[in-house]
């Protein structure tokens, strides 16, 4: 059996909904085992962000200004957005999405901001929290691949977390 096969997400936590009348922002926070620096380069460098984020990045996203298209994994859906903020390796905002970096130990805090629907608040903090985890794992050198888009709809494991997330935020589990 493969690492990917072996892999069960656990428990919804350490996420939160921020509401502001028909705009929510999902806020995801989770401790990971690796330096600011390392986790920094995961979210900015494009060739690591295919390896586990849910989008892929035109180029680097660690400069301030920096014009970029984000390609949604197995949607085809693409958004021109600007860097609005890279203040390495501490705070990242582009799109509607806004990262925080804190030091924890040897480890980081990483608290991610993502406007997200009202509607399908619950489908984003299971997609990211499976993103978290496949992240963890691929900087620890134990990569498992990208599961995202379709193929994280049809894992067992984002389905219990949705519902498992729904719940958490009071709405209807879709």
């Amino acid at each position: 059996m493969t690492a990917r096969e072996q892999y069960a997400p656990g428990s919804a936590s350490g996420a939160r909904v921020l509401k502001d009348g028909d705009n929510w922002t999902l806020v995801l926070v989770r401790e990971l085992r690796h330096a600011p620096a390392m986790v920094w380069e995961a979210l900015t460098d494009p060739t690591q962000l295919r390896e586990w984020a849910p989008f892929d990045a035109d180029r680097n996203l660690g400069a301030v200004g920096a014009a970029v298209k984000l390609t949604w994994a197995g949607t085809g859906n693409v958004s021109e957005t600007k860097v609005r903020r890279a203040d390495a390796p501490k705070v990242l905002e582009f799109h509607d999405i806004r990262w925080e970096l804190e030091p924890l130990g040897s480890g980081t805090r990483l608290t991610l901001w993502h406007s997200i629907d009202r509607r399908y608040i619950s489908w984003g903090a299971a997609g990211w929290h499976i993103c978290f985890d496949i992240l963890d794992r691929l900087l620890a050198g134990e990569p498992i691949g990208r599961l995202v888009g379709g193929d994280a709809v049809k894992f067992g494991g984002w389905q219990r977390l949705k519902a498992e997330y729904a719940a958490q935020f009071g709405v209807e589990n879709r």
